[in-house]
């Protein structure tokens, strides 16, 4: 399918708007704004926000971003949240107590603190339980609400306030978890990685399938934050774009248990070239700290390949 980008950020209602207070340069509210955008215009959602940036920025009561209904949640239970909301939806309207004309979608937005650490196992049960809904992960890699912790997403060597880079230890001594790898592996009907990134085409195409699938669907959205990363504002699109140039943050979808990298850089460019504008990673350009570099590398080039290996198994 054909999409006119401009005509769609032009004329599509947003169902998320401006007036939200997060912070300049952050990929959260980017990122919301599109998927929403994907959204039928005379479609009905109703949103369930985990604790988080989002949520504590975007519904300052009595205002709010959002143009349909809005349900604050706890950290640890936005998906069994919304579970429940399209569990009760369908019952009503099995027994006509809700109009049957119009289309209601469930979408859940969590940060990775809330998804890939606290609200995992409501996730996983929500997911199991195949109830209608999407879940969005907007990732920025670390507890970026309550003070820069580290979480299970935050890469290999990172500087954070649990994690201090010194003398001790270089940053956080883990890699970071692969959530999406482990939704796909719930079998879903549709599963995605992507970020806003160029003309927003690829986040908009992935929003539109994973809202309008049938079932469970899952998106995992890098969402950068200068605040944790340490970087200019206004650099925001820059550092998107080389997450993706890097393979550090690919873009791919799982339809049906079926890869599809959606896309592959015509030249991959060194790790290096994602990691040097965030302050974050300087310590890695120490002198004498070449090492975590070269490991941060392997570990980036390992996970390509295995990408690029499930895409060709799963295609054959």
């Amino acid at each position: 399918m054909a999409y006119n980008m401009k005509e769609i950020v032009a004329t599509k209602k947003p169902h998320f708007t401006s007036g939200h207070r997060m912070c300049a340069g952050c990929g959260a509210p980017v990122v919301a704004r599109m998927i929403m955008r994907a959204l039928k215009d005379e479609d009905h959602a109703v949103v369930a926000n985990a604790t988080g940036c989002m949520e504590v920025s975007t519904f300052i009561y009595p205002y709010t971003s959002w143009e349909d209904s809005f349900i604050h949640t706890a950290f640890e239970c936005a998906a069994s949240t919304l579970s429940g909301v399209e569990a009760a939806y369908k019952s009503l309207k099995k027994q006509g107590k809700l109009p049957q004309e119009g289309d209601t979608k469930f979408i859940a937005f969590g940060g990775d603190g809330g998804t890939y650490d606290i609200g995992l196992q409501a996730l996983s049960g929500a997911m199991e339980r195949w109830h209608d809904m999407t879940y969005v992960c907007y990732d920025n890699g670390a507890y970026m609400n309550t003070g820069i912790q580290r979480s299970s997403a935050t890469p290999k060597f990172a500087d954070t306030t649990t994690t201090p880079a010194g003398s001790v230890i270089p940053g956080k001594m883990q890699s970071r978890k692969d959530l999406t790898g482990i939704m796909a592996n719930h079998h879903l009907p549709y599963v995605a990685q992507s970020i806003a990134f160029g003309d927003f085409r690829d986040l908009y195409e992935k929003a539109e399938k994973a809202i309008y699938t049938e079932g469970p669907t899952f998106l995992n959205v890098m969402s950068p934050c200068p605040r944790g990363w340490g970087y200019p504002t206004e650099d925001l699109m820059t550092i998107n774009k080389l997450a993706v140039q890097t393979c550090y943050w690919p873009l791919y979808e799982v339809v049906d248990g079926k890869y599809h990298i959606t896309f592959k850089p015509g030249k991959k460019l060194p790790i290096e070239e994602f990691l040097k504008p965030q302050k974050r990673f300087r310590h890695m350009f120490k002198p004498g700290n070449e090492w975590m570099i070269e490991e941060f590398q392997k570990e980036v080039d390992r996970r390509w390949q295995e990408l690029l290996d499930l895409e060709e198994m799963s295609n054959k």
